[in-house]
């Protein structure tokens, strides 16, 4: 597993370094801070290889990528890469052969990146870029050079390969949105009559058969990463039992966006649905898991409240501090429900409503600090409330009319200590 990464005079930052926990890292923070530039670090860190394009240094200064990960026995190694200009590439430092583990990398715009060293042995030249196949959208479905692709393997896989295709629909059941919606494969059917190809399926609840390729696109996602997870399974199989070697018990997981297009009833579940996935991949219950995802979805944080353990697992956040980036390991407290995550240090939200409300709500409260509020103020607020739509339910409501009622009556009762005229005096008292 990975175990620390830093990296200096690369990226957003002059230098950021984290700690990671063996289970699950949580990565936050807003657009265009790093989160991305993190997960293609830690995936060239454990892999040599990089997913998308190298990351290049802005900088004259020497830069540096530095990776240690723990092998299942323990043994801990590091990787060291330096930049080197010319010739324009990264340097590793330290030969090794690396983490044991299968590495799967689900990038934002679709793409998945697999490395298995077991697939290369260490001494042949360039044995990393032979380990690594990564697979754009297209390629996924379609296949390439190493990989049939989705639409060919599933199949096979339910024609010819019963192993292969019990192992999908467990890995789908585990990933589903919820235990009473599991993603439950149909019988394959053609598009059209005129469509010669055969399409997998997804079993509707209306008992109809809908081809993949129409499915949504939180579906397709999770299609993806279910697809690429069972064939990199099987290839690993397949190439220890020629090696005559035994499996990996280890698998990396680093998504990015793992909200990305999800229900929130279904990001409430994908986080642990991962965690649990390995044991329905392999069949065991011994296989590790380390999961390194962003997120800008309260969902995602809320959800593992109940099973976050702060010796297995880290929440790392990104900001902006005085113009310049910062990576904070930061203590993971529940905030119970999940808009009070809005405003927690992760998303850094000053209110959970809309802005129109939250402007409101911010003048109403500038009254109260006042403690003196004019009728014309109050008429103000409640224009400003109005026109917001805030639901009767919002608990600002109970505060502010409180705060109305005070102000009206300290109002009335200043207005009758005021002296009267003498004829209105009069008036009052019964004299003609």
């Amino acid at each position: 597993m990975l175990e620390k990464l830093s990296v200096k005079n690369v990226g957003p930052a002059d230098e950021m370094s984290m700690e990671l926990a063996p289970r699950l890292n949580l990565i936050t923070g807003d657009n265009s801070l790093g989160k991305t530039f993190l997960l293609d670090v830690a995936w060239f860190g454990l892999t040599s290889t990089w997913a998308r394009q190298m990351a290049i240094p802005l900088a004259s200064a020497m830069a540096d990528i530095l990776a240690y990960y723990t092998h299942v026995s323990g043994r801990t190694k590091r990787s060291t890469y330096l930049y080197a200009n010319p010739p324009c590439d990264w340097a590793n430092q330290d030969y090794d052969t690396g983490s044991s583990a299968i590495h799967i990398y689900a990038q934002f715009d679709g793409r998945i990146s697999v490395f298995d060293r077991m697939r290369a042995h260490p001494e042949i030249p360039d044995f990393a870029k032979l380990s690594h196949v990564g697979l754009v959208h297209n390629e996924l479905w379609n296949g390439n050079e190493k990989c049939n692709g989705l639409l060919v393997d599933w199949i096979q896989w339910q024609g010819f390969s019963e192993e292969a295709f019990d192992c999908l629909k467990r890995v789908l059941t585990v990933l589903s949105p919820s235990p009473n919606d599991p993603i439950t494969p149909g019988s394959p059917r053609r598009l059209t009559h005129l469509d010669p190809k055969r399409y997998p399926t997804l079993r509707m609840p209306s008992g109809d058969d809908l081809p993949v390729t129409l499915a949504s696109a939180g579906i397709q996602r999770i299609l993806a990463l279910s697809y690429v997870l069972v064939w990199a399974w099987d290839m690993h199989l397949a190439v220890a039992r020629g090696n005559h070697e035994p499996p990996t018990r280890e698998i990396i997981f680093l998504i990015d966006e793992i909200d990305a297009h999800l229900h929130p009833q279904w990001q409430r579940r994908i986080v642990p649905a991962l965690l649990n996935v390995a044991n329905a991949l392999t069949g065991t219950s011994d296989t590790s898991v380390q999961l390194i995802a962003t997120t800008h979805a309260p969902l995602i944080l809320s959800s593992v409240e109940s099973m976050f353990d702060d010796s297995s697992d880290a929440w790392f956040d990104l900001d902006r501090v005085n113009g310049k980036v910062t990576l904070t390991k930061r203590p993971y407290i529940s905030h119970g429900e999940v808009g009070n995550w809005l405003v927690s240090e992760a998303f850094d939200l000053p209110s959970s409503r809309s802005q129109e409300g939250e402007r409101a709500i911010k003048f109403a409260e500038s009254l109260g600090k006042k403690q003196s509020a004019t009728l014309e103020e109050i008429e103000h607020a409640e224009v400003l409330l109005r026109a917001a739509r805030m639901p009767e339910f919002d608990r600002f409501w109970v505060r502010w009319r409180y705060f109305v009622e005070v102000q009206k009556a300290r109002i009335a009762a200043a207005n009758a200590a005021q002296p009267q005229p003498p004829i209105l005096a009069a008036a009052s008292s019964g004299d003609h």
